[in-house]
């Protein structure tokens, strides 16, 4: 569907806002902008605001007071919590989760205005306006801060309070200020391995303690699935 612009009458969360009887549901004090998408089942929570035009898919839920720019492209089954701040440029595949106060950044030296300070320099994306892509499965932890022209793998996740400056490789468990892989974690979201003092492990088989899906280590710490449905 495409959401009602700001005008329009806001449906409550508990009520269906598409006539098309699609089980959207949004919040009677949702900002929602013309031109924004948003995929049957989804859910949008009290004063979020989406500006358009963005994309979100199916089966989405959108927590209290988070923020979704334009040109933002959300997939099916994606999980954000409240207060979550997530600007343009920002891809979120399917199936991502992304906790409470995490920030998403686009812009390496921002600066205000330009250089004589003569004038607000523009918002609108130009040059220095970099992409972020969280790929399918991914978690962010609360608090986290996610820097640009990067990419965070598939089903990797990253500890809350982390400062993300550089990619994270697939399944890997990525923590601190900057953030660094310290391990490895299955598709289910429990540890495989851990790093030792920054180290990788050596290469070979892991087996999932919790649901017994299996993983190739490989010797730079890349992370093959050998089992189970894969994505």
């Amino acid at each position: 569907m495409t959401a009602a612009g700001a005008d329009a009458p806001a449906a409550r969360l508990d009520a269906d806002a598409d006539a098309g009887g699609r089980g959207v549901r949004i919040h009677s004090t949702a900002l929602i902008e013309p031109g924004v998408e948003i995929g049957p089942g989804s859910a949008i929570w009290d004063h979020v605001h989406v500006r358009g035009p963005a994309r979100l898919g199916a089966e989405c839920i959108v927590g209290g007071k988070s923020y979704i720019a334009y040109g933002v492209e959300i997939g099916n089954r994606v999980k954000i919590n409240a207060m979550v701040y997530i600007c343009t440029g920002v891809t979120l595949e399917d199936g991502v989760m992304v906790s409470a106060g995490t920030i998403f950044t686009n812009d390496r030296f921002p600066r205000a205005t330009t250089p004589d300070l003569a004038e607000l320099r523009a918002s609108h994306p130009d040059e220095h306006t970099l992409p972020t892509r969280v790929r399918r499965g991914a978690t962010i932890g609360a608090g986290a801060v996610i820097g640009c022209d990067l990419e965070i793998g598939r089903f990797a996740m990253v500890g809350m309070g982390a400062v993300v400056s550089r990619s994270v490789p697939d399944f890997h468990l990525a923590l601190g200020n900057p953030a660094r892989s310290v391990g490895c974690v299955c598709r289910c979201g429990e540890p495989l391995v851990r790093f030792v003092a920054g180290g990788v492990p050596p290469p070979g088989r892991v087996v999932c303690g919790a649901c017994g899906r299996e993983y190739e280590i490989g010797p730079a710490a890349q992370v093959t699935e050998l089992m189970g449905d894969r994505l």
